[in-house]
């Protein structure tokens, strides 16, 4: 017995149109589809990072934008990347000491130094830093100086993908690549070259202490002329270098 179509009934029912998606749907599917895309690319992004020199960072490149904002004239910037065995361990230890002493404890936040700055916010002080070494590798690497919710939970979400791909020596040797050291000078290398005349490798635990002590401001704290603020602060990472061993 043959089976009854109705050929017309079908082809009525595969050629009705799909329902087109309204503007809220579409605005919500395509906020999804950039938030996967970043994912992603981050997740790529440090992956690639953990193995090769970083070529630039987020830092340089905003100081290229600040001198055209400006109007000054281009300056290119002094950074040469140099790998970890060609850094003196006396730069590794100063850093350490002098920026983040629970380095190889925590795992990219010291909970203990942000609840402290907190409340001495909340107690009228002014709000000072504390973000640990992990931070500023990302911070310096991937986002921009801005101070805001949104600048920071990057921050936040890019610490945590340094923290959990890389290893904590190569986080240290990012950061003593990319930090700033001077007007339009970045890196350890950079730094050891035009303030001693000698490359990162032959520092110096004195050498290394005094760079670091310009590590908060190396605008105004010059390794080159010292202040007496930069001395002392100098002789105390001295000192803390040797409390921790190095």
């Amino acid at each position: 017995m043959k089976h009854f179509r109705h050929p017309a009934r079908y082809r009525q029912f595969w050629r009705q149109p799909k329902t087109a998606l309204s503007l809220p749907q579409r605005c919500k599917r395509g906020l999804v589809y950039a938030a996967l895309f970043f994912v992603l690319s981050s997740l790529l992004l440090v992956g690639v990072l953990r193995y090769l020199p970083a070529p630039t960072s987020a830092f340089m490149l905003h100081q290229h934008v600040d001198d055209l904002v400006e109007g000054r004239h281009y300056r290119g910037i002094d950074q040469r990347w140099v790998s970890r065995r060609h850094i003196s361990p006396h730069a590794f230890a100063a850093v350490v000491a002098s920026e983040d002493q629970l380095f190889y404890q925590h795992n990219g936040f010291d909970v203990d130094a942000i609840t402290k700055a907190f409340n001495q916010y909340l107690r009228g002080g002014k709000l000072r830093g504390a973000s640990t070494i992990s931070q500023q590798v990302a911070k310096n690497l991937f986002l921009s100086p801005a101070k805001n919710f949104g600048r920071k939970a990057l921050e936040i979400w890019f610490t945590l993908l340094i923290e959990a791909i890389w290893d904590k020596q190569r986080i240290l040797e990012m950061y003593l690549n990319i930090a700033e050291f001077g007007d339009h000078l970045f890196g350890i290398e950079a730094a050891s070259r035009r303030y001693f005349g000698i490359s990162a490798q032959q520092l110096s635990a004195n050498q290394a202490a005094l760079l670091a002590a310009t590590l908060p401001n190396p605008i105004l704290l010059k390794a080159d002329q010292p202040s007496a603020y930069v001395h002392k602060r100098q002789s105390w990472i001295l000192g803390q270098m040797r409390v921790l061993g190095n």
